[in-house]
């Protein structure tokens, strides 16, 4: 069973709400490349979780899920999305969800437009909200979409820095992922009229989901396939990308020098020799016990909240982060 179809969540409810983010803007061509690229964008495909976050969380206020919980699924995944856009051109990443990533397909400076404007787009939409009681759909418009790119800029800084430290990549690791996570619980909480004491429950939660999600991500880039990854396998290695399961592998004093030889100019096969030497370590085994820690500290607060009937989705959602795979 599919995770929307666990959580008794319309999935087709939500890209229709993501599809009309492009389709009413009047001022953008419905045949235009800016329209097309983002409805193929998001017709291609992804699990939609930060959106069905937002729903859960609405199902933790006093009064019934509307229509603003849908319209704030939309704009996180609209987020998310425009994110994706700009990892890639990052990255230089060719693969996305086993296609071909939006950049090149478009060439780099019409993806760069259609990420902005999709990120613009999210601001235009929340803007509607305001007023004290309507603060909230800031954090989702602004600081969550902040805190990305700054985790962003943070890869980008440290790309091939042997001597990152553990709390360095905690910090890139929360801007970059777990952030999100926490303020869709959040703010979909907080657009039913949940309390503040849930609100933020439900994003501690997001936040230990979130980190968990980006940690067992980093060790799937060690250990799955590129057909089942959708890009390269032990792509991170190669862009420079100091994970965790690379941090933990330097702290073998043999395999320490092997790994710091790793720089934008070294060879497939260096890589490769480099990224099978780790998988042969411990690195990841104490990665796969880091992301368990934060698993531990989600379920912990899911039994704060068992008196709520939603709390059966938060079970959900930790059994799926738990569980995953790919």
């Amino acid at each position: 069973m599919k995770l929307h179809e666990a959580l008794n969540i319309d999935i087709n409810e939500i890209n229709r709400e993501i599809e009309n983010l492009v389709v009413r803007d009047r001022d953008v061509p419905k045949k235009s490349q800016l329209a097309q690229s983002i409805l193929e964008l998001i017709g291609s495909g992804g699990k939609r979780l930060r959106p069905l976050m937002v729903i859960v969380g609405s199902r933790f206020g006093r009064k019934s899920p509307g229509r603003r919980a849908l319209q704030l699924s939309a704009a996180a995944e609209f987020i998310h999305a425009a994110s994706l856009i700009h990892d890639d051109i990052i990255d230089d990443a060719e693969l996305r969800r086993g296609g071909a990533a939006l950049h090149t397909k478009t060439g780099v400076l019409s993806a760069v437009h259609i990420g902005n404007y999709m990120s613009a787009r999210v601001i235009e939409l929340l803007s509607k909200y305001t007023g004290d009681k309507n603060r909230y759909v800031h954090d989702l418009s602004s600081v969550a979409t902040a805190q990305l790119c700054l985790g962003e800029y943070q890869q980008m800084e440290h790309a091939y820095d042997y001597d990152l430290t553990f709390e360095q990549y905690l910090e890139k690791s929360r801007n970059k992922t777990a952030l999100l996570m926490a303020t869709c619980l959040r703010v979909g909480a907080l657009s039913a009229e949940s309390t503040e004491e849930v609100a933020n429950l439900l994003y501690a939660f997001g936040e230990a989901l979130g980190m968990s999600f980006q940690i067992q991500d980093d060790l799937l880039d060690f250990t799955q396939s590129a057909e089942v990854l959708g890009k390269p396998a032990g792509s991170d290695l190669r862009n420079g990308q100091v994970t965790l399961p690379t941090l933990f592998a330097l702290q073998d004093p043999e395999l320490a020098p092997l790994i710091r030889r790793i720089g934008p100019g070294s060879s497939g096969k260096e890589v490769a020799g480099v990224l099978e030497l780790i998988n042969r370590s411990d690195a990841l085994s104490r990665t796969e016990d880091v992301s368990q820690n934060y698993l531990d500290q989600a379920s912990a607060i899911v039994q704060q909240l068992s008196g709520y009937p939603a709390n059966a989705d938060l079970e959900t959602l930790l059994q799926y982060f738990a569980g995953r795979d790919r």
